[in-house]
This record gives C-alpha cells, structure tokens and sequence, in this order.
C-alpha cells in the first residue's frame, strides 16, 4: 500500500487509546489532512481535547501536583495521596482540566499505567509504588499540542459504529486498535471502561470492516491478540475476518500481574490491503 502516495488523505482511529499510532502518523506523513479520533472513554476523549486546546492550562495543574506528590517521601503516605487523588476524580465535581489533570497523574502513579473501570464506572486500578515518576512531561504535551492543531483533528466520543459517518470522497484510512480478546478464560480483561468488549462486539467490529472494505477508498489495519498461538483450536478471527489478510508480529507485553507472563508474544495484524 502506497499510502505516501495518497493525496488528501482522512486518518480515522475509532479506538484511539493512548494514541501511539496517531502520533506516528501524524509525524510522518504529510499528505493526512483531516483526523478524526474517537474512543468509548470520556475522560480520554476530554484529554485529547485539554492537551489540544487548552495545554498551558494543563501543564499548570500537573506542575502543581507534581510539586505536592514529589514533597511526599513515604511510601505509605504517596499511596494515600494516589487514593485521595483517586476518590476525587471518581466523585468530586471537577473542572475539565482538573479531570484531565488527575487522570495523567493516576496514569502515571498506577499499576502498570492502566486505565480500568469497575461496574458502576469509576476508576479501580491499585497504587504503582513508582520512584520519582513524571508526573508533567511539559514537552510532550506541548509537542502533541502543537500537532493535533496542525491538522484538521476532530475528537469524538461514540461507539467505533458511528465513524462510517466521516467517510468522504477522498481516501480513508482507519486503524482499529480495539480492546484485545482475551488469550484464555484466566485473562478475562477486555475492556478499560464498564461496557464489556466481548465476543459479540468482536464480531460487530468485523462487519463494520466488511462494510468498509465494499467502498474503493477505504482501506484499514486492524490489531488484536493472536488467540490461535495459545490455543490451536481457537481460529475466532481466523474466521470472522476470513478473506483479509492476516499477518503475526511480534509485540512485548508489559501489563500482567504475574511477571513471568510478559515478554514478546505474537498478535495479530489484519488488514483489507
């Protein structure tokens, strides 16, 4: 795929995360002219908007708390900092830059940087016991500030079904990054927030690439966890997404409680090209 080649080209993540992709993109190629972004998340979204927006702002709260968290020398008393932290994001009413605020600090103060719901939608994930960790990266944020104003970003807060509504005449390219399947019924996490990422919305997600793939100028890649590797008998996407093509590559997983379950393992990359 000459993707370089493409003139007018919308980039589209329906699951944008922590946007590793979109920053490559972004970087490297010029010929993106408008970006669309969305994810199931509300406090992810309103972050891409307070970091594109709004970064000075943001960077002025974060240097506040880092100052606060940084005088906190005890371990004990750094975790009771993270929960008092936590209970407020979960249940205060805060400004958007406040949420937006708590939020980077919690994700780089908790277990293993996860974002993780319980069912009644508040945020759940342990304390990280991290020595001197950064709390205001003031240059990435104003280095991701700079390019989500550059281009023609929209930043929106639906279900993935909802962003065939941004499809135009030009040439479309979308990344699906969507939580991963879980490799074996022990590793049941599949979703960061309360609406489970299940089987069926595994397949919905399959469709939605079928549909797209019927129009010319759409083309799409789309990542998930290689379930076959652990399990032979396991050809879920082997199936649903029979037809396209699909590639194994290898990936390093870091976030699992038992360390000697991380490592390189393969995941799956599919795409209609």
């Amino acid at each position: 795929m000459d993707f370089e080649l493409w003139d007018n080209v919308t980039y589209v993540e329906p699951f944008v995360g922590g946007g590793a992709m979109l920053f490559f993109m972004l970087q490297r190629f010029n010929n993106i002219k408008h970006v669309v972004i969305n994810d199931i998340n509300h406090n992810l979204t309103e972050a891409y908007k307070n970091v594109k927006d709004h970064a000075e702002g943001l960077v002025y709260k974060l240097k506040q708390i880092e100052k606060e968290y940084s005088a906190i020398q005890e371990s004990e008393l750094q975790k009771k900092y993270y929960l008092e932290i936590r209970r407020c994001f979960n249940e205060d009413d805060l400004t958007s830059i406040e949420r937006t605020s708590l939020l980077i600090f919690l994700n780089r103060t908790c277990f293993n940087g996860l974002y993780r719901e319980n069912s009644s939608g508040k945020f759940n994930v342990p304390f990280g016991r991290y020595v001197n960790p950064t709390i205001c990266n003031e240059a990435v944020i104003y280095a991701d500030s700079e390019l989500l104003n550059r281009y023609d970003v929209s930043i929106l807060n639906v279900d993935f079904l909802e962003t065939a509504n941004v499809l135009n005449e030009g040439m479309c390219f979308f990344y699906f990054d969507p939580p991963f399947r879980p490799l074996s019924a022990t590793s049941s996490f599949n979703s960061y927030v309360k609406e489970e990422f299940g089987d069926e919305r595994q397949k919905e997600l399959a469709e939605f690439c079928r549909h797209l793939s019927e129009k010319d100028n759409v083309k799409w890649m789309l990542s998930n966890a290689d379930c076959s590797a652990k399990n032979p008998e396991d050809l879920f996407f082997e199936t649903i997404y029979d037809g396209f093509n699909i590639h194994r590559v290898y990936a390093s997983r870091s976030v699992n409680a038992d360390a000697t379950k991380r490592g390189k393992l393969t995941e799956l990359l599919i795409t209609n090209y």
